[in-house]
């Protein structure tokens, strides 16, 4: 019993270990400016990790990055198209 218990925490952690290369490999993908208007992002800089957006689409490996005033300006758009 003991040995079986032992193989599902074993299989539990590679599984584990493995989505998170996964994600540390898109991480590597961030790009390093806007998607929309090409504004340069400092990976460095706290301000911009904390308020620029990150969208993912895992299925196609693709990662995009939008800065704070694009991001405003998409979103007011969608809320326009929605509620007319």
């Amino acid at each position: 019993m003991k040995r079986r218990v032992k193989r599902n925490k074993q299989r539990k952690r590679k599984k584990a270990e493995k989505a998170l290369e996964e994600k540390m490999n898109l991480f590597e993908k961030i790009p390093a400016e806007c998607n929309a208007c090409l504004r340069a992002f400092d990976k460095t800089n706290k301000d911009m990790v904390m308020s620029w957006n990150v969208v993912v689409r895992e299925e196609e490996q693709v990662v995009r990055l939008y800065c704070p005033e694009c991001w405003d300006a998409a979103r007011k758009l969608v809320e326009e198209v929605e509620y007319g």
